[in-house]
């Protein structure tokens, strides 16, 4: 019996862990983590991309690299010939702006995307998968504080029928 081989697509993101409290200056600029900047160490050159997130009230940050993958899948799998899959693309990068890090380690937050997430002072930046959030660090606690409720549950949900062990 012969097996039919597939190979995967090897994704190239970085990936990034941990969360981490910053405190946003007057002009809306904050310090990357030491932990975060070497996980994206070899990105810090290319840059980052910001955006809206789409489904709560914080922001997307991407090293260059794993925005520019993550696109690449989305838009491979959409026909831009349709409306729908047009207005998907263009509400996903709704507020996108290619930010850099300055000579010494901060990051300046566009205003408008400030506003949007609620950035006044402290900061949650936490990793998610290949991107980092930016949170306002009293909505954070209050979504993690929600979600930290059902999470038993969820996890029965999404997970039950998954053996990890085979």
């Amino acid at each position: 019996m012969r097996c039919k081989f597939e190979p995967k697509l090897i994704s190239q993101m970085i990936p990034i862990r941990g969360v981490h409290i910053c405190r946003v200056d007057s002009k809306g600029r904050f310090m990357l983590p030491v932990a975060l900047k070497n996980q994206v160490n070899a990105s810090l050159s290319e840059g980052f991309m910001v955006k809206r997130s789409i489904s709560t009230t914080c922001l997307e940050l991407y090293p260059k690299s794993n925005w520019d993958e993550l696109i690449g899948k989305i838009t491979s799998k959409l026909n831009m010939f349709k409306k729908e899959d047009r207005d998907f693309v263009r509400a996903y990068g709704d507020g996108l702006v290619a930010l850099d890090i300055d000579s010494t380690g901060r990051i300046l937050i566009p205003r408008d995307l400030a506003v949007f997430a609620g950035i006044t002072g402290d900061i949650v930046v936490a990793a998610m998968m290949g991107s980092i959030e930016i949170w306002d660090k009293t909505k954070y606690d209050e979504i993690v504080g929600e979600t930290q409720k059902d999470m038993g549950a969820r996890a029965e949900k999404l997970l039950g029928n998954i053996n990890l062990y085979e």
